[in-house]
């Protein structure tokens, strides 16, 4: 284990999205301590998300925003009130706020607290976040040596938590047969928790082969390269005419949507997880599918303490999800392979 500088700069670089297509790394004030409850951390890594391209296409307005939600450093200053951290502690959070106390929270829903608060920018050298003693979980032994833990480690907090909900909501499980719409990181990291939760069958949809061979190595035993009915049509063919058990939606589309409903069978269960834009549902063609629907901003808290076990197990390597590792100051060109398919997902080295 490394053992972490904890002098705290007056500047640190941090991505900034200018405009559709137009990211920028600039030079910024390092965040501190704010409110009683405030941590800050030192990054040791971080990642540009898939989500994060909607802006970068136009898709959703953006004007000189910080950007990033990924994050796992070291904390480096905490609040009066933080009672569960210490300075030095290497720390996973959510990409989701929360104090972890309150009812929505105790129900199994951080994602949604009734007291949520915020977080700067993680594509930087430093954060803060509030609410650190709901949000942030420590690692067991420290910030590790090996980059590919690191690398792990930094999938669980968004990443691998999404597609684990998207697989639990599908109830994922012994005996299931689980389809995944979706090839990107998101997708292939549900693939990855359907096959850890015990499933019997992953499908996956995917007609890229560098996606298809990670999403069998994540653990999928059938790959589909058609989409739509045609798609839905192939999980019938492998299902008895039934369709799956669970379908994860892991992209947020009218298509992806559409294709989800229609690959599962009557009773069975829809994760979707896929930030939704433009969809619309039959509300007719819902009633008679008969499907349970459960979705929405992951609560990534929630499975967090379970995750860090598994990785630190050796049960699971969500990492591989980044094909790319560039420095923090060239996310410009991580954005770009993103956004051009020719990197699934981009780690920015802090």
């Amino acid at each position: 284990m490394t053992q972490e500088d904890m002098t705290i700069p007056e500047k640190m670089k941090a991505v900034v999205m200018i405009a559709p297509g137009d990211v920028e790394v600039q030079e910024i004030d390092v965040p501190h301590v704010v409110k009683s409850g405030d941590a800050v951390i030192k990054l040791a890594a971080a990642c540009i998300c898939g989500s994060d391209l909607w802006p970068y296409r136009g898709l959703q307005p953006v004007d000189h925003q910080f950007m990033g939600h990924e994050y796992v450093g070291t904390v480096v200053e905490i609040g009066d009130d933080v009672k569960t951290l210490k300075v030095g502690d290497f720390v996973i959070g959510s990409f989701m706020v929360s104090d972890n106390t309150c009812e929505i929270c105790q129900a199994g829903f951080p994602s949604r607290c009734a007291n949520a608060g915020t977080y700067t920018g993680s594509q930087a050298e430093y954060m803060r976040i509030e609410e650190a003693d709901g949000t942030l979980v420590v690692v067991p032994g420290g910030k590790p040596d090996d980059p590919d833990r690191i690398a792990d480690y930094l999938a669980a907090s968004d990443v691998l938590g999404t597609g684990w909900f998207a697989a639990v909501a599908a109830e994922a499980g012994p005996g299931k047969t689980i389809a995944v719409v979706g090839d990107g990181a998101v997708g292939l990291s549900a693939i990855l928790a359907a096959k850890a939760l015990g499933s019997e069958k992953v499908i996956a949809f995917s007609r890229h082969e560098d996606r298809a061979a990670l999403a069998r190595e994540f653990g999928a035993d059938v790959v589909i390269a058609e989409r739509g009915e045609e798609g839905a049509a192939k999980v019938k063919e492998l299902t008895n005419g039934l369709g799956a058990h669970g379908v994860c939606e892991a992209v947020g589309t009218q298509q992806s949507m559409d294709q989800a409903l229609a690959s599962c069978r009557p009773g069975g269960y829809v994760g979707f997880v896929g930030v939704s834009h433009d969809q619309k549902i039959d509300g007719m063609d819902l009633f008679f599918r008969e499907v349970h629907m459960l979705g929405g901003p992951a609560p990534v808290r929630r499975f967090l303490p379970d995750l860090i076990k598994r990785i630190d197990n050796g049960e699971i390597h969500p990492g591989k999800v980044f094909t790319a590792r560039i420095p923090l100051e060239d996310a410009a060109e991580g954005y770009k392979a993103m956004d051009e398919r020719k990197e699934i997902k981009v780690l920015l080295e802090v």
